[in-house]
Protein backbone atom coordinates (compact mmCIF):
# COMPACT_ATOMS: atom_id res chain seq x y z
CA UNK A 1 0.00 0.00 0.00
CA UNK A 2 1.68 3.51 -1.31
CA UNK A 3 1.77 6.42 1.54
CA UNK A 4 -0.71 9.24 1.26
CA UNK A 5 1.47 11.85 -0.66
CA UNK A 6 2.84 8.62 -3.79
CA UNK A 7 -0.99 7.98 -4.63
CA UNK A 8 -1.79 11.53 -4.56
CA UNK A 9 1.07 12.34 -6.68
CA UNK A 10 -0.35 9.30 -9.24
CA UNK A 11 -3.60 10.92 -8.98
CA UNK A 12 -2.79 14.27 -9.69
CA UNK A 13 -0.63 12.98 -12.80
CA UNK A 14 -3.84 11.59 -14.33
CA UNK A 15 -5.85 14.93 -13.46
CA UNK A 16 -2.91 16.43 -15.27
CA UNK A 17 -2.99 14.29 -18.69
CA UNK A 18 -6.51 15.02 -18.51
CA UNK A 19 -5.79 18.93 -18.27
CA UNK A 20 -7.93 19.20 -15.48
CA UNK A 21 -5.73 20.54 -12.82
CA UNK A 22 -6.91 23.17 -10.98
CA UNK A 23 -4.35 26.41 -9.20
CA UNK A 24 -5.09 29.14 -7.42
CA UNK A 25 -4.55 32.31 -9.17
CA UNK A 26 -3.22 35.03 -6.13
CA UNK A 27 -4.83 38.70 -6.69
CA UNK A 28 -3.13 41.35 -5.54
CA UNK A 29 -5.94 44.04 -5.66
CA UNK A 30 -9.20 44.54 -4.81
CA UNK A 31 -11.82 43.24 -6.97
CA UNK A 32 -12.59 45.38 -9.79
CA UNK A 33 -12.66 45.09 -13.39
CA UNK A 34 -8.63 45.54 -13.68
CA UNK A 35 -7.08 43.58 -11.33
CA UNK A 36 -3.12 43.09 -10.28
CA UNK A 37 -2.09 39.34 -10.63
CA UNK A 38 1.95 38.95 -9.92
CA UNK A 39 2.54 42.27 -11.29
CA UNK A 40 0.50 42.08 -14.05
CA UNK A 41 -2.52 44.35 -14.75
CA UNK A 42 -5.65 42.24 -16.34
CA UNK A 43 -8.83 43.10 -17.35
CA UNK A 44 -11.23 41.61 -15.23
CA UNK A 45 -13.80 39.43 -17.24
CA UNK A 46 -13.76 36.57 -14.71
CA UNK A 47 -16.02 37.94 -11.57
CA UNK A 48 -19.79 37.33 -10.58
CA UNK A 49 -19.23 41.16 -9.43
CA UNK A 50 -22.22 41.97 -11.87
CA UNK A 51 -22.87 45.71 -10.74
CA UNK A 52 -19.47 46.40 -9.25
CA UNK A 53 -20.37 46.84 -5.38
CA UNK A 54 -17.97 44.16 -4.16
CA UNK A 55 -15.20 47.45 -3.46
CA UNK A 56 -18.32 49.96 -3.21
CA UNK A 57 -17.39 52.65 -1.22
CA UNK A 58 -20.72 52.49 0.42
CA UNK A 59 -20.39 48.41 1.55
CA UNK A 60 -17.18 49.22 2.88
CA UNK A 61 -18.54 52.36 5.27
CA UNK A 62 -21.33 49.58 6.08
CA UNK A 63 -18.77 47.14 7.29
CA UNK A 64 -16.25 49.50 9.23
CA UNK A 65 -19.17 50.78 10.79
CA UNK A 66 -20.22 47.24 12.21
CA UNK A 67 -17.01 46.10 12.74
CA UNK A 68 -16.29 48.95 15.27
CA UNK A 69 -19.47 48.61 16.84
CA UNK A 70 -19.69 44.86 16.54
CA UNK A 71 -16.10 43.38 16.09
CA UNK A 72 -14.65 40.48 14.16
CA UNK A 73 -15.82 37.08 14.55
CA UNK A 74 -19.23 36.56 15.48
CA UNK A 75 -17.67 34.17 17.90
CA UNK A 76 -20.31 31.31 17.76
CA UNK A 77 -23.30 29.44 15.79
CA UNK A 78 -26.13 31.32 15.24
CA UNK A 79 -28.01 29.00 17.48
CA UNK A 80 -25.56 29.87 20.53
CA UNK A 81 -24.86 33.63 20.50
CA UNK A 82 -23.79 33.95 17.16
CA UNK A 83 -26.64 35.64 16.10
CA UNK A 84 -25.98 39.43 16.25
CA UNK A 85 -28.50 42.59 15.03
CA UNK A 86 -26.94 42.81 11.65
CA UNK A 87 -27.96 39.53 11.15
CA UNK A 88 -31.44 39.72 12.19
CA UNK A 89 -31.58 43.16 10.05
CA UNK A 90 -30.14 41.05 6.61
CA UNK A 91 -32.72 38.49 7.02
CA UNK A 92 -35.26 41.29 7.28
CA UNK A 93 -34.20 43.04 4.42
CA UNK A 94 -34.29 39.59 2.15
CA UNK A 95 -37.29 39.36 3.39
CA UNK A 96 -38.89 42.45 2.34
CA UNK A 97 -36.44 42.79 -0.82
CA UNK A 98 -38.10 38.99 -1.93
CA UNK A 99 -41.60 39.55 -0.60
CA UNK A 100 -41.66 36.69 1.34
CA UNK A 101 -42.26 36.33 5.30
CA UNK A 102 -39.07 35.41 6.08
CA UNK A 103 -35.41 34.62 5.58
CA UNK A 104 -32.34 32.78 6.81
CA UNK A 105 -28.31 33.52 5.93
CA UNK A 106 -26.05 31.26 5.51
CA UNK A 107 -22.01 31.22 5.55
CA UNK A 108 -22.32 30.54 1.99
CA UNK A 109 -24.54 29.49 -0.77
CA UNK A 110 -23.35 25.78 -0.99
CA UNK A 111 -24.12 25.77 3.13
CA UNK A 112 -27.91 27.24 1.81
CA UNK A 113 -28.15 24.36 -0.44
CA UNK A 114 -26.81 21.39 1.36
CA UNK A 115 -28.59 22.76 4.81
CA UNK A 116 -31.97 23.07 3.04
CA UNK A 117 -32.51 20.02 0.67
CA UNK A 118 -32.12 17.43 3.32
CA UNK A 119 -33.84 19.50 5.94
CA UNK A 120 -37.13 19.53 3.08
CA UNK A 121 -37.09 15.88 1.86
CA UNK A 122 -35.67 12.66 2.47
CA UNK A 123 -35.88 8.93 2.17
CA UNK A 124 -39.47 8.42 0.46
CA UNK A 125 -39.43 11.52 -1.09
CA UNK A 126 -38.26 12.56 -4.79
CA UNK A 127 -36.30 14.92 -6.16
CA UNK A 128 -36.39 15.92 -9.55
CA UNK A 129 -33.69 18.33 -11.15
CA UNK A 130 -32.31 19.93 -13.74
CA UNK A 131 -28.96 18.41 -15.49
CA UNK A 132 -26.72 21.61 -15.56
CA UNK A 133 -28.43 22.42 -12.07
CA UNK A 134 -24.86 23.76 -9.57
CA UNK A 135 -22.99 20.95 -7.95
CA UNK A 136 -24.56 22.24 -4.40
CA UNK A 137 -27.57 21.43 -5.32
CA UNK A 138 -26.84 18.64 -6.58
CA UNK A 139 -24.77 17.56 -3.55
CA UNK A 140 -27.74 18.50 -1.42
CA UNK A 141 -29.78 16.56 -3.26
CA UNK A 142 -27.71 13.35 -3.02
CA UNK A 143 -27.36 14.22 1.04
CA UNK A 144 -30.98 14.03 1.41
CA UNK A 145 -31.69 10.61 0.89
CA UNK A 146 -33.97 11.00 -1.48
CA UNK A 147 -35.37 9.26 -5.18
CA UNK A 148 -33.33 11.47 -7.06
CA UNK A 149 -34.30 11.79 -11.28
CA UNK A 150 -32.94 14.05 -13.64
CA UNK A 151 -34.07 16.14 -16.60
CA UNK A 152 -31.81 17.06 -20.04
CA UNK A 153 -32.01 20.88 -19.43
CA UNK A 154 -34.93 23.07 -19.54
CA UNK A 155 -36.71 20.00 -20.84
CA UNK A 156 -40.24 20.39 -19.98
CA UNK A 157 -41.94 17.47 -21.32
CA UNK A 158 -38.96 15.24 -19.53
CA UNK A 159 -39.77 16.96 -16.10
CA UNK A 160 -43.18 15.78 -16.95
CA UNK A 161 -42.76 12.54 -17.52
CA UNK A 162 -40.92 12.35 -14.48
CA UNK A 163 -43.33 14.38 -11.98
CA UNK A 164 -46.11 11.99 -13.49
CA UNK A 165 -44.09 8.94 -12.81
CA UNK A 166 -43.06 10.58 -9.16
CA UNK A 167 -46.43 11.12 -8.44
CA UNK A 168 -47.73 7.37 -9.84
CA UNK A 169 -45.33 5.49 -7.99
CA UNK A 170 -44.94 7.70 -4.93
CA UNK A 171 -48.48 8.71 -4.36
CA UNK A 172 -47.60 10.10 -0.66
CA UNK A 173 -44.07 11.53 -1.24
CA UNK A 174 -42.86 14.75 -0.84
CA UNK A 175 -41.57 16.27 -4.78
CA UNK A 176 -39.36 18.71 -4.69
CA UNK A 177 -38.23 20.56 -8.21
CA UNK A 178 -35.05 22.06 -8.49
CA UNK A 179 -33.79 24.28 -11.15
CA UNK A 180 -31.70 27.73 -11.15
CA UNK A 181 -34.00 30.70 -12.84
CA UNK A 182 -30.14 31.36 -14.41
CA UNK A 183 -27.67 28.95 -14.98
CA UNK A 184 -24.36 29.54 -13.87
CA UNK A 185 -22.36 28.06 -16.96
CA UNK A 186 -24.61 28.61 -19.66
CA UNK A 187 -25.84 32.07 -18.97
CA UNK A 188 -29.61 30.54 -19.93
CA UNK A 189 -32.73 31.20 -18.53
CA UNK A 190 -34.83 28.29 -17.05
CA UNK A 191 -38.63 28.25 -18.63
CA UNK A 192 -39.95 29.28 -15.30
CA UNK A 193 -43.42 30.38 -16.17
CA UNK A 194 -43.90 26.41 -17.29
CA UNK A 195 -42.27 24.64 -14.09
CA UNK A 196 -44.20 26.70 -11.48
CA UNK A 197 -47.45 25.46 -14.04
CA UNK A 198 -46.14 21.83 -13.94
CA UNK A 199 -44.88 21.65 -10.56
CA UNK A 200 -48.57 22.62 -9.17
CA UNK A 201 -50.31 20.15 -11.62
CA UNK A 202 -48.60 17.30 -9.53
CA UNK A 203 -48.61 19.05 -6.34
CA UNK A 204 -44.84 19.63 -6.21
CA UNK A 205 -42.79 21.83 -4.18
CA UNK A 206 -39.83 24.26 -6.39
CA UNK A 207 -36.84 25.23 -4.85
CA UNK A 208 -35.55 28.11 -7.46
CA UNK A 209 -31.86 28.98 -7.31
CA UNK A 210 -31.57 33.17 -8.08
CA UNK A 211 -27.59 33.13 -7.46
CA UNK A 212 -26.74 34.79 -10.90
CA UNK A 213 -30.10 36.51 -11.49
CA UNK A 214 -30.51 38.48 -7.78
CA UNK A 215 -29.61 42.27 -8.08
CA UNK A 216 -29.22 42.23 -12.19
CA UNK A 217 -33.15 40.57 -13.50
CA UNK A 218 -36.42 41.92 -12.54
CA UNK A 219 -38.14 45.28 -10.96
CA UNK A 220 -35.17 46.56 -8.71
CA UNK A 221 -33.37 43.29 -9.42
CA UNK A 222 -35.47 40.87 -7.64
CA UNK A 223 -34.92 38.27 -9.86
CA UNK A 224 -36.68 35.67 -12.65
CA UNK A 225 -39.48 34.56 -10.56
CA UNK A 226 -40.61 38.23 -9.92
CA UNK A 227 -39.78 38.83 -14.07
CA UNK A 228 -42.25 36.00 -14.58
CA UNK A 229 -44.70 37.34 -11.81
CA UNK A 230 -44.50 34.17 -10.22
CA UNK A 231 -42.74 34.68 -6.88
CA UNK A 232 -45.40 33.74 -4.89
CA UNK A 233 -45.89 30.54 -6.06
CA UNK A 234 -42.00 29.22 -5.14
CA UNK A 235 -41.66 27.77 -2.20
CA UNK A 236 -38.28 28.09 -1.83
CA UNK A 237 -36.22 31.03 -3.23
CA UNK A 238 -32.62 30.74 -2.59
CA UNK A 239 -30.11 33.33 -3.60
CA UNK A 240 -26.42 34.82 -3.16
CA UNK A 241 -24.97 37.54 -1.19
CA UNK A 242 -21.66 37.02 -3.18
CA UNK A 243 -22.48 38.39 -6.61
CA UNK A 244 -24.30 41.30 -7.98
CA UNK A 245 -24.45 42.21 -4.03
CA UNK A 246 -20.69 42.12 -3.43
CA UNK A 247 -20.90 40.26 0.21
CA UNK A 248 -20.94 36.78 0.99
CA UNK A 249 -23.34 34.62 2.06
CA UNK A 250 -25.91 32.59 1.17
CA UNK A 251 -29.78 32.69 2.00
CA UNK A 252 -33.36 30.91 1.61
CA UNK A 253 -36.70 33.07 1.44
CA UNK A 254 -39.56 31.60 2.09
CA UNK A 255 -42.34 31.26 4.53
CA UNK A 256 -42.28 32.01 8.80
CA UNK A 257 -42.76 28.16 8.62
CA UNK A 258 -39.81 27.34 6.25
CA UNK A 259 -37.51 29.79 8.02
CA UNK A 260 -38.32 28.22 11.35
CA UNK A 261 -38.33 24.56 10.45
CA UNK A 262 -34.61 24.85 8.96
CA UNK A 263 -33.33 26.93 11.78
CA UNK A 264 -34.59 23.78 13.72
CA UNK A 265 -33.38 21.14 10.79
CA UNK A 266 -30.28 22.51 8.66
CA UNK A 267 -27.35 21.34 9.88
CA UNK A 268 -25.18 23.37 7.53
CA UNK A 269 -26.56 25.94 9.53
CA UNK A 270 -26.70 24.88 13.34
CA UNK A 271 -23.44 23.62 13.22
CA UNK A 272 -21.26 26.28 11.06
CA UNK A 273 -20.08 29.86 12.89
CA UNK A 274 -22.39 33.13 12.26
CA UNK A 275 -20.73 35.32 9.37
CA UNK A 276 -19.45 37.85 10.72
CA UNK A 277 -21.98 41.21 11.44
CA UNK A 278 -19.65 43.50 9.17
CA UNK A 279 -20.75 41.18 5.90
CA UNK A 280 -24.20 41.21 7.12
CA UNK A 281 -24.05 45.07 7.23
CA UNK A 282 -22.29 45.22 3.97
CA UNK A 283 -24.79 42.90 2.60
CA UNK A 284 -28.21 45.26 3.51
CA UNK A 285 -26.09 48.09 2.55
CA UNK A 286 -26.05 46.48 -0.90
CA UNK A 287 -29.73 45.94 -1.10
CA UNK A 288 -30.35 49.13 -0.16
CA UNK A 289 -28.35 50.39 -3.54
CA UNK A 290 -29.83 47.15 -5.25
CA UNK A 291 -33.38 48.59 -4.71
CA UNK A 292 -33.26 52.56 -5.22
CA UNK A 293 -32.53 54.41 -8.37
CA UNK A 294 -29.04 54.22 -8.35
CA UNK A 295 -29.00 50.16 -8.18
CA UNK A 296 -31.73 50.82 -11.39
CA UNK A 297 -28.39 52.85 -13.30
CA UNK A 298 -26.36 50.27 -12.30
CA UNK A 299 -28.69 47.82 -13.53
CA UNK A 300 -28.74 49.36 -17.11
CA UNK A 301 -25.31 50.02 -17.46
CA UNK A 302 -24.99 46.11 -16.95
CA UNK A 303 -27.43 45.44 -19.54
CA UNK A 304 -25.68 47.63 -21.71
CA UNK A 305 -22.36 46.15 -21.47
CA UNK A 306 -24.19 42.39 -21.88
CA UNK A 307 -25.98 43.91 -25.55
CA UNK A 308 -22.69 45.14 -26.50
CA UNK A 309 -20.83 41.82 -25.56
CA UNK A 310 -24.04 39.44 -27.36
CA UNK A 311 -26.89 40.59 -28.71
CA UNK A 312 -28.18 36.79 -27.72
CA UNK A 313 -27.08 37.03 -23.77
CA UNK A 314 -30.01 36.31 -21.78
CA UNK A 315 -27.64 37.33 -18.41
CA UNK A 316 -24.26 38.25 -17.94
CA UNK A 317 -22.31 35.30 -18.40
CA UNK A 318 -21.55 34.52 -21.87
CA UNK A 319 -20.14 31.52 -22.84
CA UNK A 320 -17.83 30.51 -25.71
CA UNK A 321 -17.75 26.96 -25.87
CA UNK A 322 -14.62 25.32 -27.07
CA UNK A 323 -15.24 21.31 -26.07
CA UNK A 324 -11.75 20.19 -25.22
CA UNK A 325 -10.59 21.23 -21.83
CA UNK A 326 -6.67 21.62 -23.14
CA UNK A 327 -7.46 23.77 -26.05
CA UNK A 328 -10.19 26.00 -23.56
CA UNK A 329 -6.99 26.28 -21.16
CA UNK A 330 -4.49 27.26 -23.99
CA UNK A 331 -7.53 29.90 -25.26
CA UNK A 332 -7.30 31.05 -21.58
CA UNK A 333 -3.66 31.53 -21.14
CA UNK A 334 -3.47 33.31 -23.98
CA UNK A 335 -5.78 36.02 -23.38
CA UNK A 336 -3.90 36.05 -20.02
CA UNK A 337 -0.85 37.29 -22.44
CA UNK A 338 -3.02 39.45 -23.87
CA UNK A 339 -4.14 41.15 -20.58
CA UNK A 340 -7.50 39.33 -19.90
CA UNK A 341 -8.45 37.38 -17.22
CA UNK A 342 -11.63 35.01 -18.45
CA UNK A 343 -11.44 31.65 -17.03
CA UNK A 344 -11.40 28.23 -18.92
CA UNK A 345 -13.99 25.98 -17.14
CA UNK A 346 -13.49 21.96 -17.24
CA UNK A 347 -15.17 19.07 -16.47
CA UNK A 348 -16.72 18.72 -14.00
CA UNK A 349 -18.33 21.72 -13.81
CA UNK A 350 -19.19 21.38 -17.01
CA UNK A 351 -19.99 18.07 -19.14
CA UNK A 352 -16.88 15.80 -20.42
CA UNK A 353 -16.31 17.81 -24.37
CA UNK A 354 -18.05 20.76 -23.06
CA UNK A 355 -14.99 23.12 -22.11
CA UNK A 356 -15.92 26.61 -22.60
CA UNK A 357 -14.35 30.56 -21.78
CA UNK A 358 -17.06 32.06 -19.69
CA UNK A 359 -16.91 35.74 -19.68
CA UNK A 360 -18.56 37.34 -16.75
CA UNK A 361 -20.26 41.35 -17.07
CA UNK A 362 -19.96 43.89 -14.94
CA UNK A 363 -22.20 47.44 -14.65
CA UNK A 364 -18.08 48.08 -13.88
CA UNK A 365 -17.16 47.66 -17.32
CA UNK A 366 -15.96 49.83 -19.86
CA UNK A 367 -17.05 49.69 -23.46
CA UNK A 368 -13.14 50.24 -24.75
CA UNK A 369 -12.74 46.58 -22.00
CA UNK A 370 -15.38 44.51 -23.85
CA UNK A 371 -14.75 45.79 -27.19
CA UNK A 372 -10.86 44.83 -26.99
CA UNK A 373 -11.85 41.60 -25.20
CA UNK A 374 -14.47 40.99 -28.40
CA UNK A 375 -11.77 41.37 -30.46
CA UNK A 376 -9.45 38.66 -28.79
CA UNK A 377 -12.15 36.37 -28.08
CA UNK A 378 -12.75 36.50 -31.89
CA UNK A 379 -9.04 35.83 -33.03
CA UNK A 380 -9.43 32.57 -30.48
CA UNK A 381 -13.04 31.04 -32.84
Amino acid sequence: MPDLSSWLASRLAEVDQAQLRRRLRVVDSPQLTTVRQHGRELANFSSNDYLGLASDDRLREAALVAIDEWGVGSGASRLISGTQRPHEQLEHAIADFKSVEAALVFANGFAAAIGTIPAIVGKGDVIILDKLSHACLVDGARMSGATLRVFPHNRLQRLEDHLRWARKTHPLANILVITESVFSMDGDRAPLREIVELKERYGAWLLLDEAHAMGVIGAQGRGLAWECGVADRVELQMGTLGKALGASGGYIAGSCCLIDWLINRARAFIFSTAPPAAIAAAATAAIEIVRSEAGERLRDRLWANIRNCSAEAESAIIPVLIGDAGEAVAASERLLDAGFWVPAVRFPTVPKGGARLRISLSAAHTDEQINHLKNEVFREL
